[in-house]
């Protein structure tokens, strides 16, 4: 056995081809995508990558959470695979990358290896995990969640919708539940690669971010019971006024994220008024508070501050306020090995790089509990995502699939 030398590198053309016809499946309005989990198109989406897949003679296996699970075979009958991947599903105004280049380079490392007829000792097998963004379903990460033992299968397809439509109901209407139980897969070790979500490769110049920890995070979703009213006839000290309840929490929230920096995060990013009239104040109102920090006592301590103090605005205010967590991951510290191997990678092929901790949340996160984990990440302009304008270079593209296919061959044990 021996490493691959430095001139091995991936089809950069190839690779930015299927990123773009992957892209006019579920497009956005405004030129991303909304390929939403378990819609028509992300049945589509899964179509065309199956097709891909079977182009470069893949092997398919489905497990019960419509999690897609690709294998090129090894030479070593009894070795467990690596299992290299991501997601395909988008926000609802996402980006053409998040979540697609860890699914497509994962193909393109296994073509690369195609055309130059390279033989591993253990399986390669690419995966699209289900439901990574939470977008339409909460929790993030559902599928891989329920691989690795953190949700079951049941929770998962419990889940609803805005619409009232529940995740397995819709799994099945597209066709993509498999029969294959969930988390019966062993893996040797699990790659990701993904766009960094953040700023910090482009600001400091980097081509490639050798991820070393994940944030852990608490999604808290809020319903504050008020009392509708006219907004014009209720005088303002007899309001019970949940809108303003809410307000108040989420400048809160601002205050304990920023108390507990550096390295914490915290806010809302959606909210539901009801009746959501112009001139009605609201009855309920319903919300999710976001805090994330790769430190696990910091992220209790702002979870405990942040239900402490919201109880006691609502109570002021005399609004109902109920708590329900809907996602929760604890910090992550991926495999020190792999991390080495993504280091030296990058070294090895003249790519700047530095160490990051990842903002986001990963399937990679949920796979870290099962098997040696870590990621890869490439820039993205303006650290822009799950937004439409997301976008990144196929240089950027090129360099972190070259790591990746780097760091996979060292690990997979490439056979003479």
């Amino acid at each position: 056995m021996s490493a691959p030398g430095e001139n091995l590198r991936i089809d950069s053309a190839r690779l930015w081809d299927s990123l773009m016809q992957m892209a006019q499946i579920g497009p956005g309005v405004a030129g991303g995508n909304n390929r939403q989990t378990v819609t028509d198109s992300d049945a589509e989406g899964r179509a065309l990558f199956k097709k891909w897949c079977d182009e470069a003679g893949l092997t398919m296996g489905v497990d019960q959470m419509g999690t897609m699970f690709m294998t090129r075979p090894g030479e070593d009958p009894d070795a467990l695979p690596v299992y290299v991947g991501s997601h395909l599903d988008t926000q609802p105004t996402g980006g053409k990358f998040d979540g697609v280049l860890g699914v497509l380079g994962a193909l393109e490392v296994v073509r690369t290896m195609n055309d130059r007829g390279i033989k591993t000792k253990h399986p390669i097998v690419v995966t699209n995990w289900t439901n990574e963004e939470g977008a339409r379903f909460a929790p993030a990460m559902l599928a891989s969640g329920v691989f690795a033992g953190m949700h079951t299968l049941e929770y998962a397809y419990g889940r609803t919708d805005l619409e009232g439509k529940t995740f397995g109901a819709e799994l099945e209407r597209i066709g993509w539940k498999g029969d294959e139980e969930v988390g019966a897969r062993k893996m040797h070790a699990y790659f990701e690669l993904h766009i960094e979500q953040g700023p910090i490769l482009e600001a400091e110049d980097k081509t490639v971010g050798v991820v070393t920890h994940c944030q852990g995070l608490w999604w808290l979703e809020f319903t504050l019971t008020g009392k509708e009213a006219h907004t014009g006839s209720t005088p303002m000290n007899m309001r019970t006024n949940a809108g303003l309840a809410m307000a108040r929490i989420l400048e809160m929230v601002q205050e304990v994220a920023m108390a507990a920096q550096p390295n914490a995060v915290g806010g809302v990013g959606q909210m539901q008024f009801s009746p959501n009239s112009r001139n009605v104040l609201p009855g309920t109102v319903v919300f999710t508070v976001d805090i994330r920090t790769p430190d696990q006592k910091k992220l209790d301590r702002m979870r405990a501050e942040i239900e402490t103090r919201a109880a006691e605005i609502c109570a002021e205010l005399n609004v109902g306020c109920a708590v329900e967590p809907v996602g929760h991951f604890d910090p992550v510290t991926f495999t020190p090995e792999l991390v080495e191997r993504v280091r030296s990678a990058a070294e090895k092929l003249g790519y700047t790089h530095r160490d990051l901790v990842s903002g986001a949340g990963h399937d990679a996160c949920w796979a870290a509990k099962v098997a040696p984990t870590t990621m890869v990440m490439c820039p993205c302009v303006d650290g822009l995502s799950h937004n439409e304008a997301e976008d990144i270079s196929p240089e950027w593209a090129t360099a972190g699939t070259d790591v990746l296919l780097h760091a996979v061959l060292e690990t997979a044990e490439v056979v003479e």
